[in-house]
């Protein structure tokens, strides 16, 4: 029987953009997965994000009857963590993907920037509030997001899976629509949790790993000092942003398959 790998998804992308990681991790593993966290209206976003890890914790308790591997990117990698802190017998590990743990001096000044405001303008917040939402074919779609420096970076099956997942077709005309509410990714963005690292400050009950991008701009900004001792030795770098997972997903799935076989003497 394949183990089970539970992956959240980053803030903005629903999980189905992952898909070539997970066609390289098919073999060994079962993947699942909720679509796009946070658009479950039982399940508001707030601060600290208390429901959406009840939604995962929801979703896992419901689909399982043994523990499985929680796996993250970004929004995904802190709530995963976040879900393992509350039931640890549900999970054998967690691997968290460019998802620093914010922790100390920086906890206190996110807090204090969500409070002003500021926060806004130090991450992606701001530019949420007006993405465009609508694009009259996937063609259009597709040399829109190719032409952005970000994006161009991407490996072209992700970017196709993007274009399909996350834009999908919405009408007989072949037009397309965002997926992902964008009132959701900016509170998202807004209510980014700033305890996770005085809680980890006790240790962590289950293994924890964490794969880091060597361009990451959250990484830092934020350090990685909280992340170490919680992952201890386990911890390992790939060429990218804070995207490496679309930047390098073949890359990504072979770092992950390696950390999870070394979480795996740690169970």
């Amino acid at each position: 029987m394949k183990n089970i790998i539970h992956f959240s998804h980053a803030n903005g992308f629903p999980a189905s953009t992952y898909r070539t990681i997970f066609a390289e991790l098919a073999d060994d593993y079962e993947l699942r997965f909720i679509e796009r966290i946070g658009h479950d209206a039982r399940f508001p976003v707030t601060q600290d994000w208390p429901h959406l890890v009840e939604e995962l914790i929801e979703d896992i308790g419901r689909r399982y009857e043994r523990p499985v591997w929680l796996v993250g990117h970004s929004l995904g990698g802190y709530l995963s963590m976040m879900a393992a802190l509350k039931k640890p017998q549900w999970v054998k590990g967690v691997v968290m993907l460019d998802s620093p743990v914010i922790a100390g001096w920086r906890s206190s000044m996110l807090r204090v920037s969500q409070w002003t405001g500021l926060d806004e303008k130090l991450s992606p917040a701001a530019a949420t509030r007006t993405r465009r939402t609508h694009w009259a074919s996937r063609d259009e779609t597709w040399r829109h997001f190719h032409s952005k420096p970000a994006f161009a970076r991407w490996d072209e099956r992700v970017l196709s899976d993007y274009v399909d997942f996350g834009i999908p077709q919405t009408a007989i005309d072949g037009s397309r629509t965002l997926a992902f509410d964008r009132r959701t990714e900016y509170l998202i963005y807004r209510t980014l949790p700033h305890t996770l690292g005085a809680r980890l400050g006790r240790g962590t009950p289950v293994p924890v790993g964490f794969i880091a991008g060597t361009r990451s701009k959250e990484i830092r900004q934020v350090g990685l000092d909280a992340t170490r001792r919680a992952t201890g030795e386990h911890l390992e770098w790939i060429e990218g942003s804070h995207l490496f997972p679309m930047e390098k997903p073949l890359e990504t799935a072979r770092a992950l398959q390696r950390m999870l076989h070394g979480l795996e003497r740690d169970v």
